[in-house]
């Protein structure tokens, strides 16, 4: 056995898991797992930058591997793909030379979607999500605009090489300067739902709910590390955001206030699909996984609307929805064969407090305290719970697995 090969082989794997948006576990368990199918002892440390592997040959010192991990992507199909891999290796347990080949094979196979479609992706994203918030048919094509900025201005700045941080900054102020501008036109009937649907473009779901997944599987250094990038880019959203609408208030004046729509339950189902359809692209889903994301995330909102009263908590909207969403993702993930995280991430989007996060930033903006402490507070309810419906439903599926390996 050429022990280098095998560990170049995992360490290769792991990296371009880790690399795509994978779960911390995912990226030790595929590693572990591929060196257990070769009969190697091995012991696995991953954390979102940093990943070591050390390895006992039979006969000879212990062999180690440090891989630095680099900016994040968000692309679901490669994190498919190189699970497949993994699987398909552990079951053929073919010669390390040959595994290598495979995996070089699965890197030039990947699949990316054009310009224009990627466009669309953003668009559709914003404008379900503008209309999910209570705008109407004009401020959902808006937004859906400003979406189109933020998809430039992404492409730009990753071209560029700039950091995630200034990257949420630079395309969260042309937007919302384009809303205010819009506004100012007589175009928008309300620029909060606008500014919202774009906003979510930019809300770091995948982040969310890998911290979340990292948490329940034990692997809190990571989760942590997640949560706090998380934090970072909410403050990049409200910074570019803020100065944005302070510059329009100077230009153009400070916008009318407008009351949110109480659109049907047919509408909402309607733009939760068209906005899960959207990010579907945005995350580089494809074929029919694209419409069944979407159905997920339409399930989630309909029972957040369902269990939401007026004049009582959504917080148990928030839960079950987060439960809702979790099993329908376990469920697809077995009957598709592919991660659960790539319904996950979809189906829970549209519960994510991307408004919640706005209207705190504004509160802040407008120096109302008292009103960005409760805004501020509710948000971080809300990710807690939904964080408590994902850990149940998660951890439940894992009991039953290893009860099941077990029997």
């Amino acid at each position: 056995m050429e022990y280098s090969k095998v560990l170049d082989l995992v360490s290769d794997l792991g990296y371009e898991l880790a690399m795509n948006g994978a779960e911390t576990f995912r990226v030790e368990e595929s590693i572990y797992l591929v060196l257990k199918a070769y009969d190697i002892d091995a012991e696995v440390f991953a954390i979102p930058n940093c990943m070591h592997i050390s390895i006992e040959p039979v006969i000879g010192r212990p062999l180690t591997r440090m891989r630095r991990i680099g900016a994040h992507g968000s692309d679901l199909d490669a994190v498919e793909r190189f699970s497949s891999l993994s699987r398909r290796i552990c079951a053929e347990r073919p010669a390390p030379e040959i595994a290598a080949k495979w995996l070089e094979e699965a890197k030039q196979q990947r699949r990316s979607f054009r310009l224009p479609i990627h466009m669309a992706g953003y668009f559709l994203g914003a404008f379900g999500f503008a209309l999910l918030f209570g705008g109407n048919l004009a401020d959902a094509v808006c937004s859906g605009l400003c979406g189109l900025m933020v998809c430039l201005v992404n492409r730009l700045i990753d071209h560029l090489g700039g950091n995630l941080f200034f990257r949420t900054v630079a395309a969260a102020f042309p937007m919302a300067l384009l809303a205010s501008g819009l506004e100012a036109l007589n175009l928008v009937g309300n620029i909060d739902c606008v500014i919202i649907g774009a906003l979510m473009l930019l809300v770091p779901g995948l982040l969310f709910t890998n911290a979340m997944r990292d948490i329940i599987f034990g692997d809190t250094n990571s989760g942590i590390n997640r949560i706090v990038q998380v934090l970072l880019i909410a403050v990049a959203t409200a910074l570019g955001t803020a100065v944005a609408l302070n510059c329009g208030t100077w230009l153009w004046g400070a916008p009318a206030e407008a009351a949110v729509i109480d659109h049907n339950i047919a509408i909402h189902c309607i733009a939760a699909f068209v906005a899960c359809f959207g990010f579907a692209i945005f995350f580089n889903i494809h074929g029919p996984d694209i419409a069944i994301c979407g159905l997920g995330g339409v399930l989630a909102w309909v029972t957040y609307l369902l269990l939401c009263r007026p004049g009582s908590s959504d917080l148990l909207g928030y839960f079950c929805g987060a439960i809702v969403a979790s099993a329908y993702a376990e469920i697809m993930a077995r009957v598709r064969k592919r991660p659960a995280i790539s319904y996950l991430v979809i189906g829970i989007f549209p519960l994510i407090p991307g408004a919640g996060a706005y209207y705190t930033m504004n509160s802040a903006v407008q120096g109302n305290t008292a009103q960005f402490a409760s805004q501020g507070m509710h948000t971080i309810a809300i990710a807690g719970i939904m964080a408590l419906g994902i850990l149940l439903v998660s951890s439940t599926v894992r009991i039953l697995n290893t009860h099941r390996r077990k029997k």
